[in-house]
């Protein structure tokens, strides 16, 4: 019993909303998101253009840093710093 527990509250701390109360994993995209996905989409339908991938990468930065610092649980903002890890080794190593 004791370790259902202790997994309930671990889950309730990972993925609640502090301010709803509410489980949350994903929602709607912000606009960071949408610049991403657009930026994205329209280098994909052109054949690549360095100008959108650094848009979609500058915006995709954005949205990140944003969730690692304005998350709505630990889990938004483990995944913020993770895309910011992610995002910045990518840079990285392109240079």
């Amino acid at each position: 019993m004791f370790v259902i527990n202790g997994a309930r509250r671990a889950i309730d701390w990972l993925f609640r909303d502090r301010s709803t109360g509410k489980y949350v994993v994903v929602s709607w995209p912000n606009l960071p998101l949408w610049v991403f996905i657009v930026a994205r989409a329209l280098e994909w339908l052109t054949g690549g253009s360095s100008i959108l991938r650094w848009i979609g990468t500058v915006a995709l930065l954005w949205w990140a840093f944003g969730e690692l610092v304005r998350g709505v649980n630990p889990f938004r903002r483990i995944l913020g710093g993770g895309v910011l890890v992610f995002v910045a080794v990518g840079i990285a190593a392109a240079l």
